[in-house]
């Protein structure tokens, strides 16, 4: 356990927002101190006790055994990206029977890595799944957020039509897995004040399957050095009682060292690859910014031309200027490493990240190569699912589907023992 937290910590590990925390600062509830060697505020472990109903954040984490699956279970996923789901799938032990995906350069990304997997590019609307009628486990897939048209108080399938999760549903529909896994945003609870998310769920119902209530995992606590988060929505269909669990958080925490440099995550530094420049002005400013800074560390005067309007309006805007430190998770990885409103600059060298290391930092392997221009690159690794936090889903499928063939086993042992 560290000594301090950070704000940011803090706010991640107890799901509270940070203008929360400054609330309890006020109300004395949890007061932070200044850190003994950078003077930025923290909590100290000893003030963080009163949470010990959250046993993770202090006892030691029991280890979670892997699990492996007890025969080949089989999926077939939508929206693939560049396969960062797929493969924490894999190295879980679920064998993919097909991937869809559209953009080409994802599609050209997952045949250079994976010759063996079925991948089908274009539009998933023409996609046909009733060979896979009962054929696989799993559909899983992270469908874009669409709002619905409503029809009446409750949701149907065909009023999902025109929408992309429209298409996640159908190939539940087609294919009957055992289970339907959709990953998301976090934007997707507050969607059209919720009703979209309530629709996707009254669909999924209709279809005969139950949602667990979904639940919004944090990357960092699945051993991913990033404040990533990802909205999981759990199906399980009905007739096969089913009982899935979400993954169990982790006491450790990764920070981007461990991501870039050899030690707990990698057994190397990261390899070199290219990367996009700031240009020259940009450098200048970026220069005076210290690790974990923002623009507020700039010179007033700087601070202003740089920040232009935006400078007069509230809000922290955190983001902007912001250059990563060594001892923090990364923030969340966008599409583009050098957006003015969300800076992810490496924490020594004025520059954002390189190709490589956004992979590093989305727990992908050296060995996964990227195809396309250096701007697909970015975007298709931005997109993502961490690898190691899709593993760690991936390990609770399995323990579901073991549970479900392990009970189905027993149940026709009994029936061929009645028989005789």
């Amino acid at each position: 356990m560290k000594d301090f937290y950070s704000l940011s910590d803090v706010a991640d590990m107890l799901s509270v927002s940070k203008e929360t925390l400054r609330r309890w600062d006020r109300s004395r509830k949890l007061i932070p101190i200044r850190h003994p060697i950078n003077g930025y505020r923290v909590y100290p472990a000893a003030a963080l006790k009163q949470f010990e109903a959250l046993g993770f954040l202090f006892d030691k984490a029991a280890a979670l055994r892997p699990t492996k699956p007890l025969h080949a279970y089989k999926s077939i996923e939508l929206f693939a990206g560049a396969g960062g789901l797929a493969l924490g799938l894999e190295e879980a032990g679920l064998e993919c029977l097909m991937l869809n995906e559209i953009d080409r350069d994802a599609c050209a990304t997952l045949r250079c890595n994976r010759a063996k997997w079925n991948v089908v590019e274009g539009d998933v609307a023409k996609v046909d799944f009733k060979p896979y009628k009962n054929e696989i486990d799993l559909v899983v897939g992270g469908f874009p957020c669409q709002a619905f048209s409503y029809a009446g108080k409750k949701l149907g399938f065909e009023d999902a039509r025109g929408t992309l999760f429209y298409e996640f549903a159908r190939a539940i529909k087609e294919t009957k897995p055992l289970m339907a896994i959709g990953e998301n945003v976090r934007g997707l609870l507050t969607h059209d004040n919720g009703r979209t998310l309530a629709g996707m769920i009254s669909v999924l119902n209709e279809l005969g399957y139950d949602v667990i209530p979904p639940q919004l995992l944090k990357a960092i606590f699945y051993k991913v050095p990033q404040k990533r988060e990802r909205l999981l929505i759990v199906a399980l269909r009905r007739d096969a009682n089913l009982t899935f669990h979400y993954p169990v958080p982790q006491r450790e925490i990764y920070n981007l060292e461990d991501a870039l440099k050899a030690g707990r995550l990698f057994k190397t530094d990261v390899p070199d690859s290219e990367g996009q420049k700031y240009p020259p002005k940009k450098v200048a400013v970026m220069d005076l910014v210290p690790p974990g800074g923002y623009w507020r560390d700039l010179p007033l005067k700087i601070q202003k031309e740089y920040m232009l309007r935006s400078f007069y309006l509230g809000g922290g805007k955190t983001g902007m200027a912001r250059r990563m430190s060594w001892k923090e998770p990364c923030l969340t990885l966008t599409c583009a490493p050098a957006q003015k409103q969300t800076e992810r600059c490496h924490p020594d060298e004025t520059r954002p990240f390189t190709v490589r290391e956004y992979a590093r930092i989305q727990t992908f392997p050296d060995t996964w190569q990227f195809v396309g221009s250096q701007t697909a690159q970015y975007k298709q690794i931005g997109n993502a699912v961490p690898v190691n936090m899709a593993y760690a889903i991936g390990q609770e499928i399995v323990r579901t589907l073991n549970a479900y063939y392990a009970k189905q086993g027993s149940e026709t042992l009994i029936e061929v023992q009645d028989a005789a």
